[in-house]
C-alpha cells in the first residue's frame, strides 16, 4: 500500500483536489521538475537563501573593505559591455577618474577607500555609471540603485548613492494583532501621489498624516501601495518600472516610505506592495534596456522580448543574474522597508509566451503545452518560497485572469505558492451587467452562481472595482449608476430618484460581492463612498492636467453630501469581517432565489444574506429558510438613515426562527424587506449590537 505521507511530491497533488486535471498528470510532473531542477542549480552556486536573494548586498554599492581598508565597493553585472566606469559629483563626472575591472562572469568592479573618498561620496551623492560597449555609448543609472531621481528641468533621471549615516528608528512590528487586523483580507488599494484633494502629485508625509487614519478608521487591514518603484511616466501608474530597487522620488525620500509603513503598522495595517516583475520600461538611459551594449542582456531578443501590448521589455526568466536581480528585489522590500507582501502584476502575461492576449481561457488545454513559460513559472515559485521564507506571515496575491490551476496553492503539491489570487472576472461581470441591463434585467441565480464561481480551495480577493475600473474611458460603478446626477444630486436637501437607486444598488453590490466573492475583498481609494470621477493622469492628450489625478475626499467628509452614507455603510460591511469573521466563513449556501419577486437569500457561514432587488415591490412577513434553529438579529440594513437610505427598516430588530419548514431547511423566520434593499442576519448571541 502506497503511504501518501511518506511519498516525495512530483506536483501531481494538485490532481487530488481537481479530478479534472487528471489527463494532464505529466505536464504537471514536467513543470514541477523544472522548478525543482532550477531550484538544486541556484543553490549550487550560493544557495538560494545566500547570494542568489542578496544580489543587493553584493551588486550595487555596499560599504567593504580591500586590503584592510574600509570604504565603498561599487559592482555591476554587464557581461557585453567593453568598459565600464563610475562617474559623479564625486569625481567631477570625470569618466576616467573610476574605471572598473572585468571578471570571469562580467561583473564589474571598483573600490573606493574612505581615505580618499569618504569627504567626497556622501549619502545621496549623485551618480551614474559610464558604459561602453560595441551597440551602445553613454551615462546609466546602476542597476540596483536604491534612490533615482529626476533632474531639474529634465526629463532625464540620476542615481544616488543612498547610505544613511544612521539606521532608521522603526517603532512597531507589523504586522500585529490588533481587532482591526483579525478576520480575512480587506484591501484597501491606494497611489500615494493622486491620494491628495489638490491638483498635484501627493507625498508620502501626506498620506500617513491624512489617508492612512481614513484607511484604519473604515476597518481595512491591509493597504496595498501602487507604484512604489521608480518609473520615468507619471502616467504609467506605476506599472513601467526603471529601477527596481529605488523607491519612487516623486512622492518622497525612502525614509518618508519607512515612516509610512511603520505609521501603517502602528494603526493594525499591513502594507503590501504593488510589484511589477512582469516587464520593465523600455527606456536605455533610466532602465536596463540594452545596459550592456547588447538586447539580450536582462530580456529575451527581439522580438520575444518585445511585449507589443505594454510597449516595454519582457525579462529572461532562464537567466541566473534575471533571477538573482528579482529574487533579491523581492527580499529587498520585505527586510529594508518591512512591507507584508506583495501583488504580483502581470501574472497572466508572465505566464503564457502570447502574454495571454486576445485568448479567452475556457477550457484545461490552455493552462499546459508549449505557449507557458517554465522559466516564469519557476520564478513565481522561486519567489514565493523565498518570500515566506523570509517573513513567514508575508501574503502573496496574484493578479491573474487566465485561471490557472494551483495559482494559490502550495508549490509542494504543484502549485505557484499564492496565498490569494484576484477574482478578476467579478468587477468585468459588474460593469457588464451595467453596461448592458437595467438592474430589473438581472439575473439574481446567475449574480450569485458568478461571484461563487472559483476554485474553493484557493482563496481569492473579490472586489467590485479596482484602479483598473476606474481608468480614462471607462466610468466608475458610481457613475455607471447614477450619471450626470452624480454631479447635480447628492445634496441631501435635493431629493433624485436616479441618485436613490444608485446608492442604493451601489450598497447592494458591494455587499454581495464582499460576502460572496472571495476570502478576501479590495476597494480602490475612495470608490467605497462612491467617487464620482474616473483616474486620468496628467499626459499630453489632457493638456498635462491633474484634475483627474486626485481623490476628493471632502465630498465623504460633508454632512449635507449622500457620499458619507456610502462611507458610513462601507465602515459597516467591514465590521462585519473584522467582529464575525465573515471572509473565512462557510460554507456559501443559496437559501432562496426567486426571479420575479426579485429575491435572493443565502447564507455564509453562521450569517444570513436577504437581497430584495425589486424595484418597487416591498414584502411584509416575507418567510425567507434559515440554517440553524435559532432566533436571529438583524445587524446590518443597507436601508439605515445613517447609509442615506430611506430608514424603512433599520438594524438591531430580532427575528423568531419557527418550526416552519422551506426549500429544504427544516426552520424560517420573517422579515421585512424593503425594495431594493439587503439585510444580514446573524444568529442571537453571535453578536450584542447592531454592526454600525
Amino acid at each position: 500500500m502506497r503511504d501518501l505521507k511518506t511519498e516525495k511530491p512530483d506536483g501531481t497533488g494538485l490532481v487530488a483536489r481537481d479530478p479534472w486535471l487528471r489527463p494532464y498528470r505529466s505536464a504537471l510532473q514536467e513543470r514541477f521538475q523544472h522548478v525543482q531542477d532550477l531550484r538544486r542549480q541556484l543553490d549550487q552556486t550560493g544557495g538560494f537563501m545566500g547570494q542568489v536573494s542578496q544580489g543587493h548586498r553584493h551588486l550595487g554599492f555596499n560599504r567593504g573593505e580591500r586590503d584592510g581598508q574600509p570604504g565603498v565597493w561599487y559592482r555591476e553585472w554587464a557581461p557585453g559591455a567593453m568598459l565600464l566606469s563610475l562617474i559623479g559629483d564625486f569625481n567631477g563626472w570625470d569618466r576616467g577618474a573610476n574605471t572598473m575591472q572585468r571578471d570571469a562572469f562580467g561583473v564589474w568592479s571598483c573600490f573606493l577607500p574612505d581615505a580618499d573618498y569618504a569627504g567626497r561620496l556622501t549619502h545621496d551623492s549623485p551618480v551614474k555609471v559610464f558604459v561602453a560597449s560595441k551597440g551602445h555609448t553613454g551615462d546609466k543609472i546602476p542597476a540596483y540603485a536604491m534612490r533615482v531621481t529626476q533632474e531639474p528641468n529634465s526629463v532625464a533621471f540620476t542615481g544616488h548613492y543612498w547610505a544613511p549615516p544612521q539606521p532608521f528608528p522603526w517603532r512597531y512590528d507589523g504586522p500585529v494583532d490588533t481587532p482591526r487586523a483579525r478576520g480575512g483580507l480587506r484591501v484597501y488599494e491606494a497611489h500615494v501621489g493622486m491620494a491628495t484633494e489638490d491638483e498635484r502629485v501627493g507625498q508620502f508625509s501626506e498620506f500617513t498624516a491624512n489617508v492612512l487614519p481614513r484607511i484604519a478608521g473604515l476597518g481595512y487591514n491591509a493597504v496595498q501601495l501602487m507604484a512604489v518603484q521608480e518609473h520615468p511616466y507619471y502616467a504609467s501608474f506605476g506599472y513601467h518600472v526603471s529601477n527596481l530597487f529605488a523607491v519612487s522620488s516623486r512622492f518622497g525620500t525612502p525614509d518618508d516610505l519607512k515612516r509610512l509603513i511603520d505609521a501603517a503598522h502602528g494603526l493594525g495595517l499591513r502594507v503590501i506592495m504593488d510589484i511589477v516583475h512582469s516587464h520593465m520600461v523600455k527606456n536605455t538611459a533610466e532602465g536596463l534596456n540594452q545596459f550592456d551594449g547588447t538586447d539580450h542582456q536582462y530580456f529575451h531578443e527581439p522580438p520575444r522580448g518585445d511585449h507589443a501590448a505594454w510597449d516595454s521589455k519582457c525579462y529572461d526568466y532562464a537567466r541566473f543574474e534575471v533571477l538573482r536581480l528579482l529574487l533579491s528585489n523581492c527580499r529587498y522590500w520585505l527586510e529594508e522597508f518591512r512591507f507584508d507582501g506583495f501583488r504580483f502584476d502581470g501574472v497572466t502575461s508572465m505566464l503564457y509566451l502570447d502574454h495571454g492576449l486576445g485568448r479567452d481561457f475556457t477550457g484545461y488545454d490552455g493552462y499546459f503545452g508549449p505557449n507557458v513559460d517554465l522559466d516564469a513559472f519557476a520564478y513565481l515559485c522561486l519567489a514565493n518560497e523565498l518570500i515566506h521564507t523570509v517573513k513567514p506571515s508575508a501574503i502573496t496575491i496574484s493578479e491573474d485572469m487566465s485561471g490557472m490551476p494551483g495559482m494559490a496553492r502550495p508549490t509542494a503539491e504543484g502549485g505557484l505558492g499564492f496565498d490569494y489570487r484576484l477574482a478578476m472576472g467579478v468587477p468585468d461581470y459588474w460593469i457588464k451587467q451595467l453596461k448592458e441591463k437595467t438592474d430589473e434585467q438581472w439575473g439574481l441565480d446567475e449574480i450569485f452562481g458568478t461571484l461563487l464561481n472559483r476554485r474553493r480551495d484557493e482563496p481569492h480577493v473579490g472586489y467590485v472595482e479596482s484602479h483598473d475600473q476606474a481608468l480614462v474611458g471607462d466610468k466608475t460603478v458610481a457613475s455607471w449608476l447614477m450619471g450626470d446626477a452624480i454631479y447635480t444630486h447628492m445634496s441631501v436637501l435635493n431629493a433624485n430618484l436616479a441618485v436613490d437607486r444608485g446608492i442604493a444598488l451601489h450598497k447592494m453590490i458591494r455587499l454581495l460581492t464582499f460576502s460572496v466573492a472571495g476570502e478576501g475583498y479590495l476597494n480602490f481609494m475612495g470608490n467605497e463612498f462612491g467617487h464620482p470621477e474616473w483616474i486620468d493622469f496628467p499626459r499630453a492628450g489632457n493638456d498635462f492636467s491633474y484634475h483627474y489625478a486626485r481623490r476628493q475626499w471632502s465630498l465623504a467628509d460633508t454632512a449635507h453630501l449622500r457620499y458619507k452614507g456610502l462611507n458610513a455603510f462601507d465602515k459597516a460591511m467591514q465590521r462585519l469581517d473584522m467582529r464575525l469573521d465573515l471572509l473565512r466563513a462557510r460554507p456559501i449556501e443559496q437559501l432562496l432565489c426567486h426571479e420575479v419577486n426579485r429575491l435572493l437569500a443565502y447564507r455564509r457561514g453562521p450569517l444570513v444574506f436577504a437581497f430584495n432587488l425589486h424595484a418597487t415591490a416591498s414584502y411584509n412577513d416575507l418567510q425567507i429558510p434559515v440554517p440553524d434553529r435559532t432566533d436571529y438579529l438583524n445587524v446590518l440594513s443597507t436601508d439605515a438613515k445613517a447609509f442615506e437610505g430611506h430608514g424603512h427598516v433599520e438594524a438591531g430588530g430580532k427575528h423568531i426562527w419557527r418550526d416552519v419548514p422551506m426549500n429544504d431547511r427544516a426552520q424560517s423566520t420573517q422579515i421585512y424587506l424593503p425594495a431594493r434593499t439587503a439585510i444580514v442576519l446573524v444568529p442571537d448571541g453571535l453578536v450584542v449590537s447592531a454592526i454600525v
